[in-house]
C-alpha cells in the first residue's frame, strides 16, 4: 500500500485546544483521512500529521510531551529559539512548536499585532521544523491565515531552487474576511518579501492569507457554492480579482460532523432518544422544550427554533421581521444567542409582542441548543452569507427541519422540499429580504399539518451522510490531483 504524507497545520485543533469551528475540522479531518479504508482510498494509506503551537491552552492538555529538538530563528532584532515536542492524540501525531512569540498569549489576542508576530514566528519555525524532520510531507495543508505563511515561503523556496524537492501545497479558508492584518512588522523582522503580483490588492501584499491564495496548489473553502460565492465582489472581501485569476484551482469542500457526537439516539442531554426509526419518540422533547420555556405543549403547532450568533451575517434580523409579518399564522418560537446588542433588544421585543408563543434566550448554551434541535420542528438559518455552516447539519440530524437563505454550505446540504418533494430536507429562499424568509416560511407553515410528508422529509435529513469520512475521501481525491495516485 503507498503512503501520502499530509503536514495539516492549524491554529487550533479539538481536543488539544478549540475556540472555534477550524478547531472542529483540524481536530476530526486528520483522523477521517488516516481512518480511511484501503478499499475507499484507492490503496492508499493517509499518514496525516497535525502541527500547532504549542499554545498555553495546549500545555493545560498534554502531559510531557517530548521534545524533539530546538533550533534558532533568525530575525532582524536577534535570534529566538523555536522549540518543537512530539505527543499523539486519538491516534494522530501532533508536532507542536514553542517559542517567546507564542508563550504567555491565548490563541488568538485582541492585539492584531501580538498574533502577527505569534504566527509569523509560528511559519517560519514551521519551515525548520521541516528541514530537521526526517519524516518529509508530499503535501503540506494549511488553514486560514494563521498558517497561510507557510505556503508562501514555500513557493518562494520553489522558485529559488526549482531542481530541488518541494511538497505541494493546500491551503484552505475557513474565514475569509479574516486575512492576518497584523502581520506587516513581522514580515519585515523576519526578511520576509511582499507579494509582488498585481492582482494582489496593495493593501494584502503583506498579508498572509492573500499570499496563500497566490501560490498555493490548491485553494479549497468549506463548501462549492461559497467558492463560487467569493469569485463575486459581494463575498470576495476585495480579494475577487485574484481568486478568479486561481478560479481552475479553487474548490470547495463541505465540512464533516461527528456523527457519534450528534446521536440522538444516544444523547444523554435528551430528555428521550429517538431515530429515524422510531421518531415517534422524539415528540416527547418537543413536549419538554415547550414547558422548558412555559409554552403551550401543542404537536399541532410548529416550534420555530433560532440557535445563532446576533449578528448582521446570521440574518436575525430578517428571521425577527418575518416573524413579525407571519404573526396571524400558528406558530411559536425560541431564539437563541448572543451578540449585537440591536439584535438581542430585537428579539425581546418580538418576545414582549407575543408574549405567549415567542421566547428570547440571550445566552449561549451549548446544551439547550441540542435540546432545541431535538425538539424544534423548524430550525431558522437566514444567514446573508455562510461558508459552511453545521447548525443545519445538526438540525437535520436530530429531525429539526432547516429553513436556510440558498448560500454557500446552507445550499450545498438542504434540499428545498417545495423544488424536490420526493428528496427534499428543508426549505430554501435566495432574496436576503424579511419577504423571502416569510416566504419560505409559509411554504414550511402549509405543510406541517401534512404529517407524513413532514415526517418524511425529517427522515430523509435524518439519514444524510455528514460524516467527515465523505469529506475526507475528497480531500483525498484533491490530493491525489496533485500527482500522488
Amino acid at each position: 500500500m503507498k503512503t501520502l504524507k499530509v503536514l495539516f497545520l492549524a491554529a487550533e485543533a479539538d481536543p488539544l485546544v478549540k475556540v472555534g469551528g477550524l478547531g472542529d475540522v483540524a481536530g476530526s479531518l486528520p483522523q477521517a483521512l488516516r481512518a480511511l479504508p484501503g478499499e475507499q482510498s484507492g490503496g492508499v494509506r493517509v499518514d496525516v500529521r497535525l502541527l500547532l503551537p504549542y499554545h498555553d491552552a495546549v500545555r493545560q492538555k498534554l502531559s510531557s510531551p517530548e521534545l524533539l529538538f530546538t533550533f534558532p530563528v533568525e530575525s532582524k532584532t536577534g535570534a529566538l529559539t523555536a522549540e518543537v515536542y512530539h505527543s499523539e492524540v486519538n491516534g494522530v501525531p501532533v508536532y507542536l512548536i514553542g517559542g517567546e512569540p507564542i508563550a504567555n498569549s491565548p490563541v488568538y489576542s485582541p492585539d492584531s499585532a501580538a498574533d502577527g508576530r505569534k504566527y509569523v514566528f509560528f511559519s517560519v519555525a514551521a519551515l525548520g521544523l521541516m528541514d530537521r524532520l526526517e519524516w518529509n510531507p508530499d503535501i503540506v495543508h494549511a488553514n486560514d491565515w494563521h498558517t497561510a505563511l507557510v505556503v508562501y515561503l514555500l513557493s518562494l523556496r520553489r522558485k529559488a531552487s526549482p531542481a530541488a524537492s518541494h511538497p505541494k501545497t493546500v491551503f484552505t479558508m475557513h474565514n475569509l474576511p479574516f486575512m492576518g492584518a497584523g502581520t506587516e512588522a513581522a514580515f519585515d523582522n523576519y526578511g520576509i518579501p511582499p507579494s509582488r503580483y498585481s492582482r494582489v490588492p496593495w493593501w494584502g501584499k503583506k498579508f498572509p492569507l492573500p499570499l496563500a491564495v497566490q501560490t498555493a496548489d490548491r485553494v479549497t473553502t468549506v463548501s462549492e457554492t461559497y467558492a463560487q460565492e467569493i469569485l463575486t465582489p459581494e463575498f470576495g472581501c476585495g480579494l475577487e480579482k485574484l481568486l478568479q485569476t486561481r478560479h481552475k484551482v479553487v474548490s470547495g469542500i463541505v465540512n464533516g460532523l461527528d456523527m457519534d457526537a450528534w446521536d440522538p439516539a444516544n444523547d444523554p442531554r435528551l430528555p428521550a432518544s429517538f431515530s429515524a426509526e422510531k421518531l415517534s419518540q422524539r415528540a416527547a422533547n418537543k413536549s419538554a422544550l415547550a414547558h422548558e420555556f412555559d409554552l403551550d405543549a401543542d404537536p399541532a403547532i410548529p416550534l420555530l427554533v433560532l440557535v445563532s450568533r446576533m449578528d448582521q451575517q446570521k440574518g436575525v434580523d430578517l428571521a425577527v421581521e418575518g416573524l413579525e409579518s407571519l404573526a396571524k399564522r400558528p406558530w411559536q418560537a425560541i431564539l437563541l444567542g448572543t451578540g449585537n446588542p440591536d439584535l438581542e433588544e430585537a428579539c425581546r421585543k418580538l418576545e414582549k409582542a407575543h408574549p405567549s408563543r415567542v421566547r428570547a434566550a440571550i445566552r449561549f448554551d451549548v446544551n439547550l441548543s441540542r435540546r432545541m434541535y431535538a425538539g424544534g420542528d423548524i430550525l431558522l438559518m437566514p444567514s446573508r452569507y455562510e461558508p459552511c455552516g453545521l447548525a443545519q447539519m445538526m438540525a437535520m440530524r436530530y429531525g429539526c427541519i432547516p429553513l436556510a437563505r440558498a448560500t454557500g454550505g446552507l445550499q450545498d446540504t438542504i434540499s428545498d422540499v417545495s423544488a424536490n418533494p420526493e428528496s427534499g430536507t428543508g426549505f430554501l429562499f435566495k432574496p436576503a429580504t424579511a419577504a423571502a424568509f416569510a416566504g419560505a416560511l409559509a411554504r414550511a407553515l402549509a405543510l406541517f399539518p401534512d404529517q407524513g410528508a413532514w415526517q418524511a422529509m425529517q427522515q430523509r435529513g435524518m439519514r444524510q451522510d455528514f460524516s467527515w469520512s465523505k469529506s475526507a475521501l475528497e480531500y483525498l481525491r484533491l490530493y491525489q490531483g496533485l500527482g500522488f495516485k
